[in-house]
C-alpha cells in the first residue's frame, strides 16, 4: 500500500509540475558553473554536454598537457575570459584534456591540438580567429552582434568598421534595405560582418569610391582590399557576390587560409613563388589580384617556396623548377597544369596569366595528383589525420613484426629513451608538424 501512494503521489507532481523539472535542472548545471565566471572552466567527459547545453555561447580549448602550444595560448584565454564574462551578452572560455578524454576530442573531430570551437545554442564552429587575448575579445564578440547592423550615420559607419576589426570581411550595403541581405547575414554570421547604411554623406560614398546606390561594398581590411556590386539585386546574384568576397582577391597559403580554402567550391588557381617578399613577387600577387577580379569562378593564391618548401613540393616544385610556376588545383589531391603555360616569364606576366587561365578553359591540361612521396603532401591535400594515423599505425605494426623476427624481446630490455619523444621541441611555424600538434599564429 504504501508503493502504492508513494507512486501516486510521484504521478500527480509529474503530471501538475511537468515543465518545472527541466527548468530546475538547467538553474542547478547554471549555477555549478557560476562559481567560475571570468574564469577558464576545466570540463571532463561527464560535465562537457552540461556546459555546452548551459551556455549560449562558450568557446571551447581542445588542449593537450605535453602541447607546448597550448601551454601558450593558455595565458591569453585566461586574460580573455575575464573580459568575456562582462560582456551584455557574455561568452564563456572552458577548456578540456582531449587527449585524455578521447570520446569527446573524437566526437567534435579533434585531430590537433590545441583546437578551438564555439558552440553558439550547442551547435559548434569551428575557430580560426586570433589568439591574442585583446584580439581574441574582438573577434568573438561578432558571434553575440545583430546579424545586420543598422548605420545611420558616417560616424556610426566608422565605427561599427573600427569595432569589426580585420578578422573578418565586411560588407556594408549603401542605401540597401536590411531585409535584401539579412537571409544571407545569418548564412554566412560565421564569415563576415554585414550591416546596412541608411544615411551617409558625399565624403563617405568618395572614401569608399561609389558613385551610386544601391552599392553593396565588401572590404577586406587585413588585405586593404575592397570590391563593389551594384547589382541586380536579386538573390541569387547577391549571394554570388558575397560567397565571392569571402575571400580576398588573392590569399597567401598558410595553414589558417588552407582551412579557409575548405569551404570555398571553387577551382584554385595557385601560383608558386620563389619568395612571397621579395618586389618581383609583389608585382605578381598585383596582377592575381587584378586577373581574380576578372575572373570571380577561380580562387587565386601564391605561396612562396622559401616560405614554405613542404606545400610547394607537393605540386612537383624543388629548388631547380622553373618559378614562379601556376597549377590549377582542386584543393584536394589532384591538380592540373596548363601545357605551354607552366612557368611565368618576367616580361609581360599579364598576358601570360590570361593565357594560363584560358588554356585551363579550353581544356589544354595535364591532370596530375599531389605528390604521393610527401608527408606533407597528405597533410596539405586535406586528407586527414585519420588516413595518416592508419599509414603510421600499419607501418609501426610490420616493423614491430620484422624485430621481432630479428631478435626476441626479453623482459627489462626496453630502452627508457621510447618516450622522449612527447618532449621533443615544437617545429617553428610554417613547416612540417609532428602529428596531433597545430602551430600557433603570429597575431
Amino acid at each position: 500500500m504504501k508503493n502504492y501512494m508513494l507512486f501516486l503521489s510521484i504521478s500527480i507532481f509529474l503530471l501538475l509540475a511537468p515543465a518545472s523539472l527541466p527548468s530546475i535542472a538547467v538553474e542547478e548545471t547554471k549555477q555549478q558553473f557560476a562559481v567560475d565566471g571570468g574564469k577558464v572552466l576545466e570540463l571532463v567527459e561527464s560535465n562537457f554536454d552540461a556546459a555546452i547545453s548551459t551556455f549560449d555561447y562558450i568557446l571551447v580549448d581542445f588542449y593537450a598537457p605535453w602541447c607546448g602550444h597550448c601551454k601558450r595560448l593558455a595565458p591569453q584565454l585566461d586574460k580573455a575570459a575575464r573580459v568575456l564574462a562582462e560582456l551584455k551578452q557574455p561568452i564563456s572560455i572552458a577548456k578540456i584534456d582531449a587527449d585524455k578524454y578521447k570520446r569527446v576530442g573524437s566526437k567534435y573531430g579533434i585531430d590537433g591540438y590545441p583546437t578551438l570551437k564555439i558552440f553558439m545554442h550547442g551547435v559548434p564552429t569551428d575557430y580560426y580567429g586570433p589568439r591574442k587575448a585583446e584580439l581574441l575579445v574582438r573577434f568573438l564578440m561578432k558571434f553575440v552582434a545583430p546579424d545586420v547592423a543598422i548605420l545611420n550615420s558616417d560616424s556610426a559607419i566608422s565605427d561599427f568598421v573600427e569595432e569589426a576589426g580585420t578578422s573578418f570581411p565586411i560588407f556594408i550595403g549603401f542605401g540597401l534595405n536590411e531585409s535584401a541581405i539579412s537571409q544571407f547575414a545569418v548564412k554566412y554570421k560565421k564569415r563576415a560582418w554585414f550591416s546596412v547604411a541608411k544615411d551617409f554623406s558625399d565624403k563617405t560614398m568618395e572614401f569608399y569610391d561609389f558613385d551610386k546606390v544601391p552599392a553593396l561594398v565588401a572590404r577586406h581590411p587585413n588585405y586593404d582590399e575592397q570590391s563593389i556590386f551594384y547589382g541586380p539585386f536579386e538573390e541569387k546574384f547577391i549571394e554570388d557576390y558575397i560567397k565571392q568576397s569571402l575571400l580576398p582577391a588573392a590569399l597567401p597559403i598558410t595553414e589558417e587560409t588552407l582551412r579557409l580554402l575548405k569551404d570555398d567550391e571553387r577551382k584554385i588557381i595557385l601560383t608558386i613563388l620563389e619568395d612571397e617578399t621579395d618586389e618581383r613577387s609583389k608585382g605578381l600577387v598585383k596582377l592575381l589580384k587584378a586577373a581574380a577580379s576578372a575572373n570571380r569562378d577561380f580562387v587565386f593564391v601564391f605561396v612562396g617556396f622559401k616560405q614554405w618548401q613542404g606545400f610547394a613540393e607537393s605540386f612537383e616544385v624543388s629548388k631547380k623548377t622553373k618559378l614562379p610556376k601556376m597549377v590549377v588545383w582542386d584543393g584536394d589531391e589532384e591538380y592540373f597544369s596548363v601545357v605551354g603555360s607552366d612557368s611565368i616569364e618576367d616580361e609581360d606576366q599579364g598576358s601570360q596569366i590570361t593565357r594560363f587561365i584560358q588554356g585551363y578553359k579550353d581544356g589544354n591540361v595535364i591532370q596530375k595528383r599531389i605528390s604521393s612521396g610527401s608527408f606533407m603532401g597528405f597533410i596539405n591535400s586535406m586528407i586527414g589525420i585519420g588516413s595518416v594515423t592508419i599509414i603510421v599505425f600499419v607501418v609501426a605494426v610490420v616493423m614491430m613484426i620484422q624485430s621481432l623476427k630479428e631478435e626476441p624481446l626479453t623482459v627489462g630490455t626496453r630502452d627508457e629513451g621510447d618516450y622522449s619523444s612527447s618532449s621533443t621541441s615544437q617545429p617553428e611555424a610554417r613547416q612540417p608538424l609532428r602529428s596531433g600538434e597545430k602551430q600557433d599564429k603570429e597575431d
